[in-house]
């Protein structure tokens, strides 16, 4: 399954929309914060090493700004 996000007018994304159920296709309204919640869990996912962490290293590496992570 693949998906694609169109970011349009109101007016335009209706026609898109009705174009989309035409076609068969699912539509799903993303507003722009739903989306940062995806664009975050894809980065988190690529990201992911499969380490454990000891949470007083994460919590030292947070509080000091001058480290990156």
């Amino acid at each position: 399954m693949s998906y694609i996000i169109i970011k349009a007018d109101a007016e335009s994304n209706k026609i898109l929309a009705e174009l989309a159920k035409k076609l068969g296709g699912n539509v799903i309204s993303v507003d722009d914060e739903k989306l940062e919640d995806i664009v975050f869990a894809e980065m988190m996912k690529e990201e992911k090493t499969g380490e454990n962490i000891d949470r007083d290293v994460i919590m030292k590496k947070l509080n000091n700004n001058d480290s990156p992570i």
